[in-house]
């Protein structure tokens, strides 16, 4: 083989990857303007910082008013918006009564108290002493 080939397909195959990445990028940034574009009031949304929350009003050009909590409206660019959240459904399973296990029933168990009784009044005893005695370790005399 020819060593004067070997440099331009080396280089060849060094550009073919960043190529396709670069395309694959291209086509998410799009998808993603695309849905930001899209939102419409009452969609489930969560921004690029993780916060869920739902779009109040989208008619602003480049801004969406968020609920965030019951009551809390905020204002977001709409490039902060990541993904639109899809409302679960919930199916619940229906299961026959017939077909539910039984279960013994359980005994409610009483707390234990685990707080100092105030039936007690407090001990008038002295503290022991923190003096240090003259032993070789030092400790407190007790």
């Amino acid at each position: 083989m020819d060593l004067s080939l070997l440099f331009p397909l080396l280089i060849l195959l060094l550009f073919i990857p960043i190529f396709l990445s670069g395309r694959r990028q291209r086509r998410q940034v799009a998808e993603t303007q695309k849905l930001q574009a899209a939102l419409d009031a009452g969609d489930v949304v969560i921004t690029t910082s993780g916060l869920r929350a739902t779009v109040v009003d989208a008619s602003y050009e480049d801004t969406l008013d968020l609920e965030i909590a019951d009551g809390v409206v905020t204002t977001w660019l709409r490039a902060a918006i990541r993904e639109k959240v899809n409302p679960v459904v919930d199916e619940a399973i229906v299961v026959d009564e017939a077909e539910t296990p039984v279960t013994a029933p359980v005994e409610p168990v009483e707390p234990v108290d685990k707080a100092p009784s105030l039936d007690k009044a407090p001990s008038l005893d002295k503290a022991p002493s923190l003096e240090k005695d003259d032993s070789a370790n030092g400790s407190s005399r007790n």
